[in-house]
């Protein structure tokens, strides 16, 4: 594969990185949200259709990452406050943000952004990392949105394993009534990175909608939303590692079309489903790992009530 193979899967990667980091720091917190790809979906209509509307591309990103943030509240408020079953919580708000997106996404079809917004999201090189042979091109001649992703699961790392509050979600997520008793307030913390996590959905499925496609396609996550949430596995909930699953993906999403260059005689959707296929292996080889390592937190999907401590 040639370079721009990798510099292409880096861009088809960044909405994968975005909600993989989403869900990630949902989990640290103890909460299992499968909303995932709903908050994409809502998070990618709102952005889309604030950018026809207003054409600014800061108010269309935080439309979507607000659209987002709403779906993960309503996921919040009946997880939390009501401490329903997460998995049907999380299942329910995909439900939610694929009618939502539906719904609002009439008329669209078809609607390209404003070349305006199309310019604020193009490439340009950083000067000096940028001129690098090779690692240059693929990861430091890209778009707005792309270095932000790094950045990102750099703060994120930084902010779970180098920060006291990192330390308190981290302890909220593998013991609730421990880090009750400490004094940290659990709900404070839960509601916070569970709306963190629906911000970064929904840039996430800006990103889609804004910038890799750009213009608007019924069910514009085709599922992503779900391969973000096995890969939060993959990665071992280490935001460091979160860049090589995305990235990785990134590649695997994008390789039919470099496939079609050559004289192989595959089936489309053989290729198509490519993805999907080796995120069910790398969970099989990942769930048969019996190492303690990278494990996920200990009370992930338990519901908490202080009175049954």
């Amino acid at each position: 594969m040639d370079i721009s193979f990798f510099t292409a899967a880096v861009v088809a990667g960044t909405p994968l990185l975005f909600a993989i980091l989403g869900e990630l720091m949902t989990e640290k917190a103890g909460q299992l949200n499968l909303g995932v790809e709903g908050m994409m979906l809502m998070g990618a209509v709102v952005g889309f259709k604030t950018a026809l509307i207003t054409g600014d591309p800061f108010l269309a990103l935080a439309g979507a990452m607000l659209a987002g943030a709403l779906g993960a509240l309503i996921f919040g408020v009946l997880t939390v406050s009501l401490r329903a079953n997460q998995v049907v919580a999380g299942l329910t708000l995909t439900i939610f943000g694929t009618g939502f997106s539906s719904f609002m996404g009439q008329g669209l079809m078809g609607e390209v952004i404003p070349e305006s917004m199309k310019l604020f999201f193009a490439d340009f090189k950083i000067p000096l990392l940028g001129d690098i042979p090779v690692i240059g091109q693929i990861f430091f001649n890209q778009g707005m949105l792309v270095y932000t992703g790094y950045i990102a699961a750099i703060v994120a790392g930084l902010y779970l394993y180098r920060t006291s509050i990192g330390l308190n979600l981290r302890s909220v997520g593998e013991n609730t009534a421990a880090a009750d008793a400490a004094g940290i307030k659990v709900s404070r913390y839960k509601y916070i990175h569970i709306l963190i996590g629906g911000l970064l959905c929904g840039l996430a499925g800006a990103y889609l909608s804004l910038v890799y496609i750009p213009s608007w396609q019924e069910n514009v996550t085709a599922g992503r939303g779900w391969i973000a949430v096995a890969l939060v596995i993959f990665c071992r909930w280490n935001p460091y590692r979160v860049l090589a699953g995305a990235f990785l993906f990134g590649g695997l999403d994008i390789i039919g079309f470099r496939i079609q260059k050559y004289d192989f005689h595959i089936s489309q959707y053989m290729i198509d489903m490519l993805p999907y296929l080796v995120t069910i292996i790398i969970l099989i080889l990942v769930s048969a790992g019996k190492s303690s390592a990278g494990s996920p937190p200990a009370s992930l999907g338990e519901s908490y009530f202080r009175e049954e401590r």
